[in-house]
């Protein structure tokens, strides 16, 4: 498989077919590494299992998109790496992820993940947790296993998780702040989602022996375009589908979370802005017919338009980034054909 993999067509490496094919034995072998309630926990929440341990059917991949496993593998061929080379760092990231989606369950309360209990619901809150933990320790020791670079990729990848826990207190911390500013929350974004996207780029260089310059250029990217993937996904929890989605439309305005298009909104200061201030600003529970008068206002003070310009805007400043790892004209498009999608998500 490895041979085949390596010499395949750039676009076959970013069809998610390939990348799977690669991926999931390896993700596997890491799970199944884990002590036996943890490694059981985790094929829940991949997918894999149901939670009384019997397997899923159907669910050969599971577990999400892998878009973070995708972007290593495309970036260790865009500095001159194949697609194997960055299995490593694609397993890696995608545990970090699990860990936080377990973590973040927790935190927010969210009852439900890919369209079942999530893992805290079906197996408690110390058992979520704990496996969070679990995923985390393995995700280190599966870059640091890696000869030659496995320094170097540990370093990365300890260096985005203190960005990462920045960014998730951030996010904790904005629920009870009176005023968060449009700035204050793209920096926050950029270490909740930025950070373990541009791990994930860099990781590929990395690992494929790219130079300075080259890895900086694509975490740089995969920064950027983390921040446009956390703008898009603001507008999917406030005007997607949850059939498409997966995820509860309007549980965030219900929890005055204050996602992007709600910043932008509240900053605006007009009739809108100011009535929206008041049903924020308010400490009793949201009754019928307040999340969609919410989504009403938030739309006519310009949070939508706001919050889809500056999704455009991290694209454009994603893509300059990534000219500095001086990828081919191929796997340069293909990796532009993420970034498009990842904005133009189905709503």
């Amino acid at each position: 498989m490895s041979q085949i993999v390596d010499s395949c067509p750039v676009g076959a490496v970013a069809q998610r077919g390939w990348v799977e094919n690669l991926l999931v034995p390896a993700l596997r072998k890491a799970v199944a590494a884990l002590p036996p309630a943890e490694g059981r926990v985790a094929g829940y929440h991949r997918g894999w299992c149901e939670a009384d341990g019997s397997p899923s059917p159907g669910t050969a991949g599971g577990g999400g998109k892998s878009v973070r496993p995708r972007l290593a593998m495309l970036s260790s061929v865009a500095v001159g790496g194949t697609a194997a080379d960055a299995v490593p760092a694609a397993v890696a990231v995608e545990l970090v992820h699990d860990f936080t989606l377990l973590h973040d369950d927790v935190i927010d309360g969210d009852a439900l993940r890919r369209y079942r209990p999530a893992a805290w619901s079906a197996f408690g809150t110390p058992a979520a947790l704990l496996t969070g933990d679990a995923l985390l320790v393995s995700a280190l020791s599966v870059v640091s296993e890696v000869p030659r670079s496995g320094e170097g990729a540990v370093r990365e990848l300890v260096h985005a998780l203190l960005d990462l826990v920045r960014g998730q207190s951030d996010d904790v911390a904005f629920e009870a702040a009176r005023q968060v500013s449009v700035a204050e929350y793209l920096a926050m974004a950029e270490g909740k989602t930025g950070a373990l996207m541009g791990c994930a780029c860099a990781l590929g260089g990395v690992l494929a022996g790219a130079d300075a310059e080259q890895v900086d250029g694509l975490r740089g990217f995969g920064r950027r375009l983390g921040v446009a993937f956390q703008c898009a996904d603001d507008l999917l929890g406030i005007w997607g589908s949850s059939a498409r989605s997966g995820k509860p439309v309007g549980a965030d305005l219900a929890a005055r979370k204050k996602s992007l298009p709600v910043v932008a909104a509240l900053a605006e200061g007009g009739p809108a802005s100011r009535r929206l201030r008041g049903l924020y600003g308010s400490s009793r529970p949201f009754r019928e017919g307040d999340i969609a008068l919410a989504t009403r206002l938030v739309e006519e003070a310009g949070g939508r338009r706001a919050a889809e310009e500056e999704a455009r805007r991290q694209v454009t400043m994603a893509l300059r980034s990534l000219s500095r790892a001086r990828p081919g004209a191929q796997v340069y498009g293909q990796l532009r054909d993420i970034a498009g999608d990842m904005i133009g998500r189905e709503r």
